[in-house]
């Protein structure tokens, strides 16, 4: 017979799971998310003969696994073992690492507290609305979560019962980390600290924390090596790719598409999506109050050792991460399922003094709001998946309405539409992100505006970070955009010539009778919104204007 408890973790896991695998192919099979289109291209590529990714802007684990449990899923259906729906096979991967994480957490917050932090820990996760959608995407973020997690938690595991068979696990765990992405790195902090707590704790002596860094690094290594082996067989490759991945975290000038970054406000940027979007006000409310308790916790009345751990890890990566010059919210999930675990033991203290002080009436009734007011933000955020792409519907949009032969104008750096029969048409580029001061870039723009019949903005990829950046004396010389902001106003504003005759948008919703609630995500980082249900315009010509820049 299964206790209360257990029946509540399983129906948590099924819910979580629901809002995981719903609707997993939400593109149509247009593969949609470039950083999944590119893992899943190079996992395609990789064959026995030649097991080399060549590709280390991530770590290899991720594309050998999918590579692997691709092949043997094809071995019922051939489609999932190529690239027409391996993405598929990945995504489904990615919910299960998830949920995984989601487990995870239940027996960290059991460990740390009791079964109803636990419980609650899990709960909280399982509608957080970021890991909701990174789970939907097969990247690296999904599996690096899981593995920093489980980390931490046989850290913890090792700090309280100092079995050697931990520090093995933490090893292994860790090099998957590491071979996952580089980020893992700062794993390397709460481990020395473990090391050197458990030393002073059990033997007064620095020699064991030595001896057993030195064993940690050598089972890190060999399982570093047997998922990236190429971090070290091409080394040169890899160190090059590392350093230009590095080099984007310090510049956001470094690639166009992290313009949008430029004049982030490090960590102010980070909280303020985590509270919209990632988690919602409700939840992020108490993870954020919930940090700080959990960190006060952790030194007073003496240091707790266990604690320690967790909050060295979260300040550590909040900090560096944090301070990226660039600020994808992805970034951040490793730090989703503490804050999670921190508003779960916040939320328990609140009930463990609220519960004796008032009615049980009043609390069923406080209690039942509260979670209702969890409940809205995931479930609105699941309904975009219960709708058609905004890229598809405007691919048929198109199909329908726009003639065959006519041209095309599409901006460059950005998914091209119509997304299939694309030889009924003619297409020019806008080399929107090119620099003002190039005379060939407005000769190129001017030439496409008199030849095209129709522009299509496909995301708002381009047209929303190039318009701020117009105050030229704080911006590199060929980074300031006023000539571009005035070109996207007019074209609103329908000034160039050209109308707007279709507009594709899904925003988070969320109904119940004849009440519902719409949520205009607009705002938030372009991440969150750009893959999945991007704004999608369409203007056609409707008379020649010779635009002057």
């Amino acid at each position: 017979m299964l206790n209360k408890t257990t029946v509540l973790l399983i129906l948590i896991i099924i819910f979580g799971a629901l809002l995981r695998l719903y609707n997993l192919n939400w593109d149509s099979g247009f593969h949609l998310h470039p950083d999944e289109r590119m893992i899943t291209m190079v996992a395609d590529k990789i064959t026995l003969e030649n097991p080399n990714p060549d590709f280390f802007a991530y770590g290899s684990f991720p594309i050998y696994l999918l590579k692997a449990f691709g092949i043997f899923v094809g071995l019922f259906d051939s489609q999932f073992s190529n690239y027409q729906s391996i993405n598929l096979v990945g995504r489904f991967l990615s919910a299960l690492f998830d949920l995984g994480t989601l487990i995870i957490l239940y027996f960290l917050g059991k460990k740390l507290f009791d079964k109803n932090v636990g419980l609650l820990s899990a709960f909280f996760y399982a509608i957080a609305v970021l890991p909701i959608q990174l789970s939907h995407f097969y990247a690296v973020d999904t599996p690096l979560t899981f593995f920093i997690i489980l980390t931490l938690y046989c850290l913890i595991l090792y700090t309280e019962k100092h079995n050697s068979k931990y520090l093995i696990l933490t090893s292994i765990s860790f090099g998957l980390a590491l071979a996952t992405k580089a980020s893992a790195i700062l794993l390397i902090v709460p481990i020395i600290l473990t090391l050197i707590l458990a030393s002073q704790a059990r033997l007064g002596s620095i020699n064991k924390s030595i001896f057993c860094g030195s064993f940690m690094a050598i089972f890190t290594l060999i399982s570093f090596f047997i998922f990236e082996p190429f971090a070290f067989l091409d080394f040169q490759n890899f160190w090059q790719q590392t350093l230009t991945q590095q080099a984007m975290t310090k510049s956001a000038f470094t690639f166009p598409y992290t313009l949008q970054y430029v004049g982030k406000i490090p960590y102010l940027y980070e909280i303020q999506n985590i509270f919209f979007w990632g988690l919602g006000p409700v939840l992020a409310t108490l993870a954020l109050i919930g940090t700080i308790f959990f960190t006060f916790k952790t030194f007073r009345p003496i240091l707790n050792s266990k604690f320690l751990i967790l909050t060295s890890f979260f300040w550590l990566y909040f900090a560096i991460v944090g301070h990226f010059a660039i600020g994808f919210m992805r970034y951040m999930l490793p730090l989703y399922p503490l804050l999670c675990l921190f508003a779960a033991i916040l939320f328990w203290q609140i009930i463990l003094f609220i519960k004796p002080r008032i009615s049980h009436l009043l609390f069923l009734i406080l209690y039942s709001l509260f979670f209702i007011l969890l409940l809205i933000w995931p479930l609105s955020f699941i309904s975009i998946y219960s709708q058609p792409n905004t890229r598809v519907s405007a691919s048929e949009w198109i199909y329908q309405n726009i003639p065959a032969n006519s041209l095309i104008a599409r901006e460059h750096w950005d998914d091209g539409l119509p997304l299939a029969n694309r030889s009924n048409y003619q297409f020019l580029d806008l080399p929107m992100y090119d620099s003002d001061l190039d005379p060939l870039k407005w000769e190129k723009v001017n030439q496409v505006l008199q030849t095209t019949d129709y522009i299509i903005i496909a995301s708002n990829r381009l047209y929303t970070p190039l318009q701020k950046m117009i105050n030229c004396p704080n911006l590199p010389v060929d980074r300031c955009y006023t000539k571009t902001a005035d070109y996207y106003q007019k074209l609103f504003s329908g000034q160039l010539g050209f109308k707007k005759v279709a507009e594709f948008s899904v925003y988070p919703s969320f109904k119940i009778l004849n009440f519902k609630f719409k949520i205009n995500d607009s705002s938030s980082d372009e991440s969150f919104t750009v893959y999945d249900h991007p704004k999608i315009m369409i203007f056609a010509k409707t008379s020649v204007i010779l635009w002057q820049p």
